[in-house]
């Protein structure tokens, strides 16, 4: 099978990974990245070449030495000299990671994030149609939005909270129609908490795991929403980026469902995860906040479709994930 592929956001968090992990298995890969939310710092050692968006097509002209360097494109994925690599039948997997993650920001500018998260994904999906064999889309299991039943399955209801929530699942439903009307496959992962080493924790942003994690590095106080017992499906970051490979390396792509739940299949609650951390660190300091806006009460997927159709398993559990996290935090 051939491995020429495309990484949207591939310098942040789940894009630097997934480009690293890529390169070290012999792909060749191209990744786009606007910067305004990542950095290139994490994959700068697998041995880069930057180049703007708009210089593409000089880069193109000269014909490089494609194994040389791993091209990092500086610019928006949906410019046109991106989307005309991809109609070119250039890569064989496409993985869009590229969005606007910030569901505060969704909430007051639901207009701006709107362009960004859906129409400009609908935009490369469109250009991938017919020319790329795979196109592995980074959802979020916050379309499901406040399910009672679980674990959740892939035919549970959606009820989107926010803005964000509603944009993925729009993007969903156009991947489910472009997957009966053109030659390309089109799957939605829908990601629960993703959390490892190297994800930023100083952004209003940030998930719990990194948040703490920098608190304790600066000896700061944790922060805790509501009650606490609100409870996640937290999924390490090498197990989901062995999914996103899993989904590209099917034979038959047309036999992959359209939708996966990745996840661990396990749900923990933040006080069970700040009663190991304040065990392990006595000193830290705890303050208790209002629950952030649009944040759902429980989760935890249901894998059995992932794990059944692709052999997955989470390699990585909770608490070795969190080690491994607090160690590269140098905790």
């Amino acid at each position: 099978m051939s491995k020429r592929a495309l990484v949207t956001g591939c310098c942040g968090f789940i894009g630097s990974n997934l480009m690293r992990d890529l390169v070290s298995r012999g792909w060749d890969v191209d990744g786009v990245d606007d910067l305004s939310t990542g950095d290139l710092e994490p994959i700068i050692d697998i041995g880069i070449r930057p180049v703007p968006a708009d210089l593409l097509h000089m880069y193109d002209s000269q014909d490089l030495a494609r194994k040389s360097a791993t091209l990092v494109i500086n610019g928006d994925f949906t410019h046109d000299e991106v989307l005309k690599r991809v109609r070119s039948g250039m890569y064989d997997v496409v993985f869009h990671l590229a969005a606007n993650p910030f569901i505060k920001q969704s909430i007051e500018y639901p207009v701006e994030t709107y362009e960004t998260n859906t129409f400009k994904t609908i935009g490369l999906f469109d250009a991938c149609k017919n020319n790329v064999r795979t196109v592995v889309f980074a959802s979020s299991a916050a379309v499901y939005g406040n399910t009672i039943l679980l674990p959740i399955r892939e035919t549970a209801s959606t009820f989107p909270l926010t803005p964000y929530a509603l944009q993925k699942l729009h993007c969903e439903q156009f991947a489910e129609l472009s997957n009966s009307l053109y030659n390309t496959k089109i799957v939605s992962l829908r990601l629960f908490n993703v959390f490892g080493p190297g994800q930023r924790g100083d952004s209003p942003y940030s998930n719990l795991i990194s948040s703490w994690c920098n608190n304790l590095s600066k000896g700061k106080s944790l922060r805790i929403d509501g009650t606490g017992n609100q409870t996640r499906d937290l999924c390490y970051i090498d197990n989901v980026v062995d999914v996103f490979r899993l989904v590209a390396e099917a034979e038959v792509p047309s036999q992959l469902s359209n939708i996966y739940n990745v996840g661990c299949g396990v749900s923990i609650s933040n006080n069970d995860i700040l009663e190991y951390i304040v065990e392990k660190y006595p000193s830290a300091a705890v303050h208790r906040a209002p629950v952030r806006e649009g944040d759902i009460n429980h989760s935890q997927a249901d894998v059995a479709r992932i794990n059944q159709e692709l052999n997955y398993k989470p390699q990585v559990q909770f608490y070795q994930g969190l080690e491994q996290t607090l160690k590269w935090w140098g905790l």
